[in-house]
């Protein structure tokens, strides 16, 4: 096997993510506040630019692990699964919550593009970018966007949120645990609410169950948006 062939193996982009994160997660252990989302893809780039190998090649088997996004995702369901009596009497403020969180996402992003005179593109990439992005990714094609450009915003977003968020919670005054858990899973998704599911099932669960409220309530509320914008 020649090595162009090699490289346009889906197990090459697979075997290469998988070990640019393994390396990731060893990196972490020596400097815990740096996220293997972070080194993992600087990994990864690095390699592609030494060996010269072509993006496109790479990405064939990176979008095999890419549809993993989905599943794992509908996976953060088993938390909320487990807290589900507990977290019952306070689901009229997990969903308040959500609403706003959706509300501020979108309203914050649109403010932050318009004020620094960003693209009508840019504007629709960006709108979504505070969802999860297997639902960020879509509702970005749905709007006109970049789907690319989405999902770089929506897990730059998550890292911000996973590794600032709780600092930044705590600096304005936020202590209780699931208001925390509510912001954290509406403003940083998947990343945010995985960060707190290694803390405490229970923050996961709510982090996790806004997650998805968001998911719900933001295609909604983009819904005039998108019949303005076209």
């Amino acid at each position: 096997m020649n090595g162009s062939s090699l490289y346009s193996d889906p197990l090459f982009g697979v075997c290469v993510t998988v070990v640019a994160y393994a390396v990731a997660l060893l990196v972490r252990k020596r400097v815990p506040r740096l996220h293997p989302l972070i080194t993992a893809p600087v990994l990864v780039y690095g390699f592609l630019q030494l060996g010269r190998i072509d993006y496109s090649n790479y990405k064939v088997g990176g979008d095999m692990v890419t549809f993993f996004l989905g599943p794992a995702t509908v996976a953060l369901a088993i938390p909320l699964y487990k807290q589900a009596v507990r977290l019952k009497p306070l689901l009229p403020s997990l969903l308040l919550g959500a609403f706003v969180g959706s509300a501020l996402g979108i309203g914050v992003n649109a403010l932050c593009v318009i004020a620094f005179g960003g693209t009508e593109e840019l504007l629709r990439s960006s709108l979504p970018k505070s969802v999860t992005a297997a639902v960020s990714v879509e509702l970005s094609r749905w709007l006109g966007g970049s789907p690319e450009f989405t999902a770089a915003l929506t897990v730059m977003t998550g890292l911000f949120g996973s590794v600032a968020g709780p600092v930044l919670l705590k600096l304005v005054g936020v202590h209780d645990r699931v208001a925390a858990s509510i912001a954290i899973g509406a403003a940083a998704h998947g990343i945010g609410s995985a960060r707190l599911l290694a803390d405490s099932q229970e923050e996961g669960g709510v982090s996790g169950f806004s997650m998805a409220a968001c998911a719900v309530f933001t295609p909604v509320l983009l819904l005039p948006i998108h019949w303005f914008l076209l």
